[in-house]
């Protein structure tokens, strides 16, 4: 009951790349670079395991974005000529690839880290890929020129690499889909149409992370606009209960997410966000249980997932660790508590 995970990114280590950015540059190249990514993987399996964590994640430590870690491995985008594109309904601008020809995975993308990490550790794996309506949303396209059929040539090619993690042991697939709280009418038109072709025939549990944004300025502000509650989950949640995606990642603690919302994800787990990420504060054990208690009254026992709000990727090392001991830590009182 109650098992622990995170929405997937972890810090990287200063001896790997800079600290405290979304973008961070490497502090190697070549073989040095891809043993320090092997380092961090396992540093962060043995943190994740001591913390007491019971999913864990290879904490995203081999890509640079949670989003270009898997199209610098596609065939038909140009990295070499980016341009300056406002992403997320223009919430910020960031300069994106672009793509040029037909969709192609090169080989493997995340084959490296996935198979290091299932032969370090006995507990549940999970790898986090972008999902479908996201990378549209964080890409140019001079190609295929209508965003339905860019997204489900990016559902093929992550439904390529999803069978093969599989295959190397994964037992959790998880796609980040923040751009469905942005572009609700897409998400119900052909964004889970597309979410469900990336995760087809997948012989593992599926998920769905949704949430208000990594701790930036950017994401911030934006919540700033939103109002006394934030209400984009009552659009597209029926329409993911209705899904064929096992489970739902969904932000709670310290949002202004009305919980109740929670209820139309019936017959979903649903991993609850116990940890705020957008704030330095590490939560104490009691009031993670007291998050668990609160969803418990929307989400049943067997279906509920402590987990972090978002990735943690931008965050002090040191306060996430802190943070994943909590976690762990509360959903142990909520255990006892609610059994």
């Amino acid at each position: 009951m109650f098992e622990t995970t995170i929405a997937g990114s972890l810090p990287k280590p200063g001896w790997l790349a800079e600290t405290d950015k979304l973008w961070p540059q490497w502090r190697a190249q070549g073989e040095d670079l891809s043993r320090a990514k092997r380092d961090a993987t396992l540093l962060w399996l043995k943190e994740q395991e001591d913390a007491g964590l019971d999913i864990v994640t290879d904490g995203e430590q081999a890509r640079q974005h949670f989003v270009h870690g898997f199209l610098e491995a596609v065939e038909g985008i140009d990295f070499e000529h980016k341009v300056k594109m406002g992403i997320r309904n223009n919430r910020y601008d960031a300069m994106v690839p672009v793509v040029v020809g037909p969709l192609k995975l090169k080989g493997r993308v995340h084959q490296f880290e996935a198979r290091i990490a299932r032969a370090h550790t006995k507990k549940k794996l999970k790898i986090t890929m972008p999902g479908p309506m996201t990378i549209v949303d964080t890409i140019a396209d001079r190609h295929y020129g209508d965003k339905v059929k860019l997204a489900m040539a990016f559902a093929e090619l992550l439904n390529q690499e999803a069978k093969a993690l599989v295959k190397d042991g994964v037992d959790v697939i998880q796609f980040d889909e923040p751009a469905f709280n942005v572009y609700m009418s897409d998400v119900k038109r052909w964004g889970i149409q597309a979410l469900e072709r990336a995760a087809k025939g997948l012989k593992c549990t599926t998920a769905v992370h949704i949430c208000y944004g990594y701790g930036i300025k950017a994401n911030l502000d934006w919540k700033e606009t939103l109002g006394g509650e934030w209400r984009q989950y009552e659009e597209i949640f029926p329409a993911l209960a209705a899904s064929s995606i096992d489970q739902v990642s969904l932000e709670c603690i310290h949002s202004k997410v009305p919980p109740q919302l929670m209820k139309l994800l019936k017959g979903k787990d649903v991993l609850v966000g116990v940890i705020d990420v957008a704030s330095d504060r590490v939560e104490t054990p009691q009031e993670v249980a007291r998050t668990i208690g609160q969803a418990l009254k929307y989400v049943p026992k067997n279906r509920l997932f402590p987990c972090t709000n978002c990735g943690m990727a931008p965050m002090k090392r040191e306060i996430a660790l802190a943070k994943l001991q909590a976690l762990a830590a509360g959903a142990a009182i909520a255990r006892k508590k609610y059994r």
